[in-house]
């Protein structure tokens, strides 16, 4: 089947959807889309969107799920974060995959990526 998508929402379960909301949106900076109530839809530039919902089960293994969030400012989010009072590792460059990022978790406990492609 072929059919034109007009976007993708990928949805993860939260045990606190008021703090999940301060750290993606106010902290962040991601735009709200859509408040269902029981989820909060968010934007990302480009057409991607993250949910988070508070009937759905936190699941996390080691750093899985990962959730990547791109940006050509890679060291302003750190800075936000760092400022924010997060202990976060400082960013670095992954020849393996051409890119710089860094790692930290969510509110929920998911590995949150913030990463910039090299290429």
């Amino acid at each position: 089947m072929v059919t034109n998508w007009t976007g993708m929402v990928a949805f993860y379960g939260t045990d606190d959807l008021e703090k999940t909301h301060k750290f993606y949106h106010e902290l962040l900076g991601l735009n709200l889309y859509k408040d269902q109530g029981l989820c909060k839809i968010y934007s990302v530039r480009e057409g991607g969107k993250i949910g988070f919902c508070s009937h759905l089960e936190v699941l996390t293994k080691e750093k899985s799920p990962i959730i990547t969030l791109l940006t050509d400012d890679v060291d302003k989010v750190y800075k936000s974060l760092i400022n924010f009072g997060l202990d976060v590792p400082k960013p670095k460059v992954n020849p393996k995959f051409n890119i710089y990022h860094f790692f930290t978790k969510d509110p929920n406990g998911y590995s949150l990526e913030i990463q910039k492609f090299l290429d």
